[in-house]
């Protein structure tokens, strides 16, 4: 998936799904829970033991469940080309990290690097993000999306971290590409247990508000 695919993918759907969780029961089954919901593009993290498990089993299976998935919170250029190695389709990071955005580049991955600051905006576009991930973007409001767009015309950005049911919908009226999604979506009890159907409904119930 190259980057422009990555942005169409994100513009159709309007949200990323990100799963923080102790524990993955299958991801599989966790991307399919996803895909029904209405979810088809989901972010597996470093912040989960034995990602790269995680990621070889749903990238794996990506032709019986459609999700397209990513690694996030990716901090070094081992992790990123572990990732890649592992199926990953697309990076995110927390913050600006140089050397992953280079592995990304050299890979033709495309990526989306955290930032909250102008200067940190122009330095992700200056690394070649793709979508710039706007974190934390419940600090900031989504007043602050449009603040941005004035000297960033044009600029595909993806807020993360504190975006809810009651909020979600705000950041996108403010001009975002999609927004995140995370515990709201994909509790870790819940991924940890396996509880599909309520995956399923939550993502349901999150999309529905995003038309």
């Amino acid at each position: 998936m190259n980057a422009t695919e990555f942005i169409a993918r994100l513009e159709d759907d309007r949200t990323l799904a990100v799963v923080r969780a102790p524990k993955i029961a299958d991801a599989a089954e966790l991307c399919h829970a996803l895909v029904a919901g209405g979810i088809n593009s989901v972010e597996l993290t470093y912040t989960t033991p034995n990602l790269l498990q995680h990621l070889t089993r749903a990238a794996g299976t990506a032709s019986q469940h459609g999700a397209v998935v990513g690694v996030g919170t990716v901090l070094t250029a081992e992790q990123a080309k572990a990732a890649i190695d592992a199926g990953a389709q697309f990076l995110v990071t927390p913050g600006l990290r140089p050397e992953v955005a280079q592995v990304a580049v050299a890979a033709g991955i495309p990526f989306a690097m955290g930032a909250m600051t102008p200067t940190e905006v122009a330095m992700a576009l200056d690394l070649g993000s793709a979508v710039v991930k706007i974190f934390p973007a419940s600090a900031m409001g989504p007043s602050y999306l449009k603040d941005l767009q004035g000297p960033f015309p044009g600029i595909k950005l993806l807020p993360s971290g504190g975006i809810n049911s009651a909020n979600a919908k705000n950041f996108l009226d403010a001009g975002a590409l999609a927004v995140c999604c995370g515990t709201a979506v994909v509790p870790p009890a819940a991924v940890a247990a396996g509880t599909w159907t309520e995956i399923t409904a939550r993502a349901g119930a999150f999309t529905a508000i995003l038309s």
